[in-house]
Order: structure tokens, then sequence, then C-alpha cells
């Protein structure tokens, strides 16, 4: 794989072949042919995850790798091109799907290996149909260049040939203008002036435009008269609707057909090797669900053909999907086990992309420090780095890879953890100049809008302290239906939920909450919020919500609150709870500590120090308490606190620490005793591995403690 992805072996192999060979029936990037797995029908392919599981990476790789050998067309549903008609053209005669047909057809007719152009004569046809719906005589240079774009999807020559065909094409052109009224409708003249060419066989293949000319007689109410066929489809296409989406299911029916009619025949397929493949991303779009049903309706009613769709869904759902077979990646890596089913929604194999590795971590990050070492004099890449890049990140490619380059840009400039390569410039591309990290990552993460609204709801744990921040810190207008319309988007784009908080993956839930310390200079934004949570969590529940007002009191500084209520709970309370909260209210953000007006200290990260015992001289424990488990308790309450922060890499001494005082507590609880000297044990080596840490005795062993 030339673009160095990673995890994806299932798809890309070629001995064994992964999936992609299996169906296309060529290895990627050469044109040494492999067995097909499905030799009758064909699963549509759908490839299904959140935003930044490397999707659109995995379809461009794709597209990279069969380019060349067989027909292969790319597109993204979310392209502008698909969002809206050209200036001039009257939105009756035009859709995305209208759209994405004729770019998708223009992509699959270049030539490759051993084989010449493919012409799309139906295709051509039906289109040029529906765009003379919008046409008069008074725009003729817009029908000459629309008629042309469409009418050169029927060139199959190369060389002198293909003038011959453009000398076609402008002779076309000429009819079609020539039929051109001064008054009435144009789309019966242009269309019979445009079966009048095809028939005659004035191109460089006759015989298959005059089969294209017949081709629609079949067409529902056309009594066999492929004229009146395409002007009753450019009729429904107008007609917008279910009628309209009657017409362009025939129309997508038209490519495929052009595609099966240029592997028709020995000759043919002697000098084509593999089948065409089709590449949609965000199929969840108007342009891709315009192409995706048509072909499950099709398909599931026995209308056959062999073309390779492979596409990508943002999410993990759709109602067009509903019945779809079910795999992650690593399960068809061999084979696809996928049998349809009765129901058109049965003919696509919904594939879900894992995240990656830690091992996939490590080789991203070691390409960049080679990278980085070659161009920055000796520069050393902490060791730690991959494995607190795979923590933060949760094995998002995107993340991964962006915090790579930053590494690469960045480390020789001093930044030393991982909150400094978020903050830090990183220059993506190397004419455009660099922006901060986050920003970057979550331009294309939360993409669309309700971005700052977002960030203020990070904060949040449920829905109902999600109300109450919207209520004091955003908007009236936004309210609590615009929390619900959140909580809607994030789980349609594939976010998981977690208990305990409003954005449950944590590499978002950082970068959001990154992004809301820095909006503002004084961080005003930042107390605001926390204090609202603070005061909720108080009214709403004193002792109940202990935990959650004493992480907010953290982030914002004040360590007292949680150090006494983790001191005077330790004696009453069972281990395993008590660990869960120690661990839950460490989990607070931690953006250097700042006084009451918003103003940091000094810039540093002062949790080691606490941690380690050097502040113990400076601190004066209440008169009433027992002075050597408060300071025990601070001690650790700081180590779990670095140690759980995804934007710091781990120090050994502080994972040391954490052991001793986990150990000597475990003294004080012979209740206790087994699980805190297990937490002594699998908790350094969880912050050292980037993992989050595990509650001794949870029936979930990747749990996270609340976070």
């Amino acid at each position: 794989m030339h673009r160095g992805l990673h995890g994806r072996g299932g798809l890309f192999d070629a001995d064994p072949p992964g999936l992609a060979s299996r169906l296309v029936g060529l290895r990627p990037y050469q044109l040494r042919a492999t067995p097909y797995e499905h030799t009758d029908e064909l699963p549509f392919v759908v490839f299904a995850g959140g935003r930044g599981l490397g999707k659109s990476a995995v379809l461009s790789e794709l597209r990279d790798a069969y380019r060349g050998h067989t027909p292969v067309a790319l597109i993204d549903g979310e392209e502008r091109q698909f969002s809206g008609p050209p200036a001039e053209r009257p939105v009756e005669s035009w859709s995305p799907v209208g759209q994405a047909l004729t770019t998708v057809a223009e992509q699959l007719a270049e030539p490759v290996t051993g084989a010449g152009r493919i012409g799309f004569p139906r295709l051509a046809a039906g289109l040029l149909a529906v765009a003379a719906g919008g046409w008069s005589n008074r725009d003729v240079p817009r029908i000459r260049q629309e008629a042309e774009r469409i009418l050169l999807l029927n060139e199959t020559g190369g060389g002198w040939l293909s003038g011959f065909a453009g000398r076609w094409v402008s002779k076309v052109i000429s009819k079609v203008i020539a039929s051109l009224s001064g008054t009435g409708p144009v789309i019966a003249p242009i269309i019979e002036a445009t079966l009048e060419a095809f028939a005659e066989g004035i191109g460089p293949a006759p015989r298959r435009l005059r089969r294209a000319a017949t081709w629609y007689r079949d067409y529902p109410n056309a009594g066999g008269s492929p004229k009146l066929a395409l002007i009753l489809l450019s009729r429904h296409f107008r007609a917008g609707g279910d009628s309209r989406r009657h017409a362009e299911r025939y129309l997508v029916r038209a490519l495929l057909a052009d595609l099966d009619d240029a592997y028709a025949g020995v000759m043919q397929r002697s000098h084509r090797r593999g089948r065409p493949l089709v590449l949609i991303d965000n199929v969840q779009e108007p342009a891709g669900l315009g192409i995706l049903e048509p072909v499950l309706r099709d398909r599931a009613d026995g209308i056959a053909d062999q073309v390779v769709f492979l596409t990508a869904l943002r999410g993990y759902t759709h109602p067009a999907l509903r019945n779809a077979g079910r795999r992650t990646l690593p399960e068809t890596a061999r084979e696809s086990g996928w049998t349809p089913g009765t129901s058109p929604s049965s003919r696509a194999l919904l594939v879900s992309l894992p995240p990656l590795t830690p091992d996939d971590t490590l080789h991203i990050v070691d390409t960049a420090s080679d990278r980085l070492g070659a161009t920055s004099g000796g520069t050393v890449v902490p060791p730690q780095l991959p494995h607190a890049t795979h923590r933060l990140t949760g094995g998002s490619p995107l993340g991964i890879t962006l915090l790579a380059e930053s590494a690469r840009q960045n480390l020789p400039q001093g930044a030393a953890s991982l909150g400094a390569l978020l903050t830090a410039d990183v220059a993506v591309h190397e004419d455009h100049d660099g922006r901060p990290t986050y920003q970057e990552l979550l331009d294309r993460l939360v993409p669309g809008g309700r971005l700052d609204e977002l960030t203020v709801l990070a904060a949040a744990h449920d829905r109902d302290s999600a109300c109450a921040l919207a209520q004091a810190q955003l908007p009236e207008d936004f309210g609590a239906s615009g929390v619900l319309d959140l909580e809607e988007r994030l789980s349609a784009e594939g976010w998981p939920t977690a208990g305990g908080q409003f954005v449950g993956d944590p590499f978002l839930r950082a970068l959001l909450l990154l992004r809301l310390h820095h909006g503002d200079r004084n961080h005003e934004r930042w107390r605001a919020v926390h204090r609202t949570l603070i005061d909720h969590y108080d009214d709403e529940d004193p002792h109940g919500n202990a935990r959650y007002r004493l992480h907010h009191e953290l982030a914002l500084g004040k360590a007292d609150f949680a150090v006494a209520h983790l001191r005077d709970t330790f004696p009453r309370t069972d281990t395993r709870p008590w660990l869960s909260s120690l661990v839950f209210i460490a989990s607070a953000p931690y953006y250097h500590a700042h006084d009451p007006d918003g103003r940091d200290f000094d810039g540093h990260d002062h949790r080691a120090s606490v941690a380690l015992g050097h502040t113990d001289a400076a601190q004066q424990p209440p008169d009433s308490v027992d002075a050597a488990l408060h300071l025990r308790v601070r001690r650790l309450l700081h180590a779990v606190w670095q140690l759980t922060d995804p934007l710091v890499l781990p120090d050994p001494k502080v994972t040391e620490r954490l052991r001793f005082e986990l150990e000597q507590l475990s003294n004080l609880r012979p209740a206790g005793n087994a699980l805190l000297w297990r937490a002594s044990r699998d908790w350094p080596s969880d912050a050292l591995a980037g993992r989050p840490f595990r509650i001794p005795g949870d029936d979930d062993e990747n749990g996270d403690g609340g976070r």
C-alpha cells in the first residue's frame, strides 16, 4: 500500500487475497488475476464508521490501487458539485444522482491496460433527455456545452478515432440545435434528433449506438417506443418525488447496462481483466443513496450486474441498509461469508472499520520519527509517545496521523507533551500556513456548524447537565431542543455513547475541552462552564453527585475538596466504588492551574511535584484528621490525575509513587486489601502502556473508570 495505510490488510492483502482482490478479481496495484469469491451476485459493500476512521483514505487508496488496471471511479457525496445545479440550469432538470452518474461514467470511461475507452450510449441518451427538459432556444451556448459533455460519454476511440468521435458529437449537437423551435416544448424534437443520429450509426460504433437507441423501449408505458420512453423518463424526472426516483433508477440501470455491454463477448472479456469498480464516499448523501438504492432493488429483482461497489457510510446504520449483512473488516479478510436474503437491503454487506491497534500506532509514529531524525539533527522522540498517542486517540487513524505529523514538525521546537503537540501549529499542506493541530482535527471531526455549542456541552455528563449548561451558557434559542439535536447528530455520525459523559468519545471530548479552555485568553468561558456544573450538581443532590461536583472543582484547580472527600470516605466506603470515584474525579481535564482572574501561575504542571511529595512540607492538614492519610490521599489523587491525563506523557517516577501509595493504603483496609493491592499492580502498568485504568473486580475489564 503506497500510502502506508495500517490495519486495513483484510481489504488490501494480495496473498492470500483480501476482500478487494476477491471482488475485483485483481490484486491491488497488479494486473495479476485472483479467483472471484462471488461469481453470481456481488455484495454492495458499505464501509461503516464514524469520522476519522479512515474511510475516505481507504477509498482513495482503492482508486490508486486499481486505476489503469480496471475501470474505476470515485465520487464523494458531500462534494459541492452534488449540492445543487449550476447557476444556469433549472433545478427540475438536474439532480445529485444525475450529476453523480455523469461523473462516474466520465471516470469509468478512461482507457485501461489492454483495453480502450468504454462508451455509455444508454446513459447518454437518458441524460440528454433529462437535460432537454431545461433547454430552450434562448440558451444555445449552454445547450451546446451540456450536450457535448453528455454525448462525449459515447466516445470509445483513441488517436485518430477520437477526432472522428468529436466530429460525430458536433454533428449530433447540430441536429439537436436545429430541432429547437421558436416556441413550445423542445424535449420531443431533441430526443427524436438524438435517436435518429444513434440509429443512423454516424459514430465510431454504429451497432452499439443502435442497440442503445432501442434499449429504452421496455420503459413502463412506452409501448415499445424508445422515443416515447425517453419523453416519459424526462417527464418523470421533472415531476420530482417518487416519479424522479423512478426515472433515476432507469438511469442507474442504463449505466450498468453500458458497463455490461463493454464486457460482453469473448473478445471484450479477453481484453478486460477484473471487474469495474465504483467507489462512493459518504454514500448516505443524496448522490450516493440515489445509486445505492436502485442497485439494491434491481439486484433483488434479479437484474444482474457485475460491478463492484465499495462505498463508505458515516455511522453504522441507515434505513436503506436495515437487513444488510454485518461484518467487521478482520472477519472479511479471507471470506466475506455474505449471502443475500430476499429484501433489497440484504444485498448489501456492511463492513465496520475498526480503530487502529497500538502496534499500528507505533508504526505510524515510528515513520514520523524516522522523518524527524533525518531533518532535525537528532531530536529524540519520547519512548512513551506511541502509547500515549494511542490512548488519547483511541486508535483514530486521523488523530494518530495528524499527531504524528505535529510531532515531526514541533518536537524540535520543544513540544514535550501531547497537549503541546495539539496546541502547536501543524502545516498539513506545504503551500498552506499551519494552525493548531486540535483545530485541524475538530474541523474534520465536527464540520457543519454547532461546534461552539458542542464545545460547551462537552463538559456535561448527561442530558440534564447538558440542558443546564445550555440554559446558562448558550443562546436562548438553543435550549433543550438544541441539546437533543446534538445528541441525535452524535449518534447518527457514529460517535459512541458512554455512561457519565454527554460526548461519549474520549478523544473528541478532549479536543472539545481543549478548545473550550483556549476559547478566550483569560479562560472565562472555561471557568463559567465548570461553575455552572458545580452549581447544578450541588443543587440537584449534593451527596449523591459528589464525585461530579468534585470533578469540576478539580478542573478549576481546586483539589482540597476532592482530597477531603476521598480521605473521609476511605474508611467507610467499599473499596471498589471508592477507587471508581477516585478515577472519575481525577479524570478532570487539566490545563494549567490559574488564579481566580484566569491567569496562569507559571504555565507548569505541578501535579507530579505533589504526587512525589515535594509539597508535603508546606501542607497543614486539618487538626481533626489523620495527617498521614490526608497527605497520602492528596499524593494519590495527583498521581492518578497526572497519569490518566490523555494530554501528557506518563512520568515513570509518578507511576512508581502510585504503586507505593496504593500498597500503603492496602495496609489500612484489611477488607479491601486485595483490590487495592491489585490496583497497585495494574494501574502503573496501564499508565505506561497507554491503557485506561481498570477498576479491580469490575466485570468489564476494558472499563475506563467512568471516563
